[in-house]
């Protein structure tokens, strides 16, 4: 590929050498939607006559916005405040659907005026999916007007816990001693989503259930299993057993939530969790073992699938599709639910031979909470190794599955998990220039040597820095 530095490159690019075009800055490139396109196709062509764009939809026109402005930025200065752009055409499209970061915010709050920054960020690097992990038992995120205790108690924890848990005893453990939390307002996370749909950006709201759940349950401790137990928000890391009771008022607790959360959201994908929720309180629960018995269930376990179903009927009363981690694979969540596999790139596999739509999200690979470079020498993470080339080299699709399987992988997405990262500072840091190369594989992007990506990269993080987000070096 030319030395034309554009993140994600064009799945298709050629030069006409030695031809260049005198261009203005400012864009006076042709720009038509048309129907000979398909809607996530776009085609730029720059000749002696102009510059021309062309799209399959309004969608894709941005992204050939993006991409030549991109081509205008590289540019050579020319004459009369001009540029010299290389003759060039290129036919381009995503190779995947879903092409997504994870924000979550529930373990720090992010200011509002951050989030907008990382829509900038991912329309940059034509992504198409906000996944906003809004709830945990650290923190409740979204204001709920039928419950304002989830905002007024459940968005503040007294303190956090200062370094890990792994390794120390908890006589050992000590806290910042700071009041910590903050919420969005139901105003707030419409200007969210408005910004983002203006950048061909779907926020995808997460109401984790029902583990997870410590926050929402320290607001209303009839949510609970314990009800005479009065918790706090949780000050602490890993997975709580504190998750929500399976009666008949919890459920319709949830599908109240729910309803507003629909009512902010317009996204077709709505993310429940799913994921890590111990059974154990269902174990000595009196009346959660009376609902296991009612329903013929043979393990408490199976509760969970049961609750989540319950809830989902208010998603699909809205038209919407429920999204969920891979362990509800393992808990006979609905046929037509989108799993995010991210255990493993073998919970995918597990998950499509399932017969589930997939989004593609490997720890191993796409947890962008994992250290970058020698623990010794980088800002506390959560541990394990993942550099910017490991990045680069993530296979979105296992190699294993058939055609038919290959063709339920959606998409791919990356993860900011933010317990250790108190600020958009240590955000930044952790998520770029990493986003960048995840960007190349969600889109579909040519692979090349990891040098020719760094050429192309070196440029692409000055445009980083004018949207005003920060950015680990270069080794």
């Amino acid at each position: 590929m030319p030395d034309i530095a554009i993140v994600p490159a064009p799945r298709e690019l050629t030069v006409d050498e030695g031809q260049w075009l005198s261009a203005d800055p400012a864009g006076e490139a042709i720009r038509d939607v048309v129907e000979n396109l398909g809607a996530t196709e776009y085609r730029i062509d720059v000749t002696a006559d102009g510059a021309r764009l062309t799209a399959g939809s309004e969608d894709a026109l941005r992204h050939a916005e993006t991409t030549y402005a991109q081509l205008i930025e590289a540019a050579e200065p020319a004459a009369d405040g001009k540029v010299a752009v290389p003759a060039v055409r290129i036919a381009d499209a995503p190779e995947f659907a879903w092409r997504g970061m994870m924000l979550d915010v529930a373990r720090h709050f992010m200011p509002k005026e951050f989030v907008l920054k990382v829509i900038d960020v991912l329309a940059l690097h034509r992504l198409n999916t906000l996944h906003f992990h809004l709830t945990d038992d650290q923190g409740w995120r979204v204001e709920i007007e039928a419950y304002p205790r989830l905002t007024e108690v459940g968005a503040w924890r007294d303190e956090t816990l200062v370094g890990k848990m792994r390794g120390r005893d908890e006589s050992e453990w000590t806290y910042d001693g700071t009041r910590h939390g903050g919420f969005y307002t139901k105003d707030d996370l419409r200007e969210i989503v408005a910004y983002a749909a203006e950048r061909g950006i779907d926020v995808v709201p997460e109401i984790d259930l029902p583990g997870h759940m410590q926050a929402a349950i320290t607001a209303y401790p009839e949510l609970g299993n314990n009800p005479d137990t009065q918790l706090k928000v949780r000050q602490i890391w890993g997975i709580s057993d504190d998750v929500l009771n399976v009666n008949d008022a919890t459920v319709e607790f949830v599908k109240a939530v729910l309803r507003e959360v629909l009512d902010i959201f317009p996204s077709q994908y709505i993310h429940l969790g799913g994921d890590e929720c111990p059974s154990v309180q269902w174990k000595e629960s009196e009346a959660a073992q009376k609902r296991q018995a009612e329903l013929g269930l043979s393990e408490a376990e199976q509760l969970q699938g049961w609750f989540t179903a319950q809830v989902q009927e208010v998603l699909v009363e809205g038209g919407r599709r429920l999204v969920g981690w891979d362990e509800m694979v393992e808990t006979d969540c609905p046929k037509d639910a989108v799993i995010m596999a991210w255990r493993s790139a073998q919970r995918g596999e597990v998950a499509v031979k399932a017969g589930h739509q997939t989004v593609m999200a490997p720890c191993e690979s796409v947890y962008f909470d994992y250290y970058q470079g020698d623990p010794a020498t980088e800002p506390l993470a959560i541990g394990n190794f993942i550099p910017l080339q490991k990045v680069y080299d993530f296979e979105v699709i296992p190699p294993s599955l058939s055609d038919e399987e290959k063709a339920l992988i959606v998409g791919t997405q990356c993860q900011i998990w933010t317990e250790y990262m108190p600020d958009e500072q240590q955000v930044g840091y952790m998520l770029l220039p990493r986003l960048s190369a995840f960007a190349e594989r969600a889109w579909g992007s040519p692979r090349t040597s990891y040098d020719e990506f760094l050429t192309r990269l070196r440029p692409h993080l000055a445009r980083i820095e004018r949207i005003g987000i920060n950015y680990r070096p270069l080794d």
